[in-house]
């Protein structure tokens, strides 16, 4: 980010040499006085969204690292099987048939 040369406490101090055919010094003063309000709100306004950027990095962090956990122990605990749903309708068919006796029709 660029350096910024001057602040709100610059801009209010600064004094300008006087001259016959100047500027009116109330004008000037006034001109002044809003550019150090919008010069303050634009600091304040870089501040906070500095420190929601840091808010929001430290959160993809966190989120980052939740998310490798979550992958880490999901592929460790959970070892692939090639097992489709007609073998387990048949094994389930044949336990029925175990349990409950051969009274039961295939269809």
């Amino acid at each position: 980010m660029a350096d910024k040369n001057l602040t709100a406490k610059d801009i209010l101090q600064k004094e300008f040499s006087k001259s016959i055919r100047g500027y009116n010094t109330a004008e000037v003063d006034e001109y002044l006085d809003s550019i150090i309000r919008d010069y303050d709100s634009y600091q304040k306004d870089v501040a906070h969204l500095k420190s929601e950027n840091e808010r929001l990095m430290h959160k993809i962090e966190e989120l980052s690292k939740q998310l490798s956990q979550a992958k880490h122990s999901t592929s460790t605990s959970a070892p692939a099987t090639n097992v489709s749903n007609f073998d387990i309708l048949k094994r389930l068919s044949n336990l029925e048939k175990h349990v409950f006796g051969q009274n039961i029709e295939v269809d």
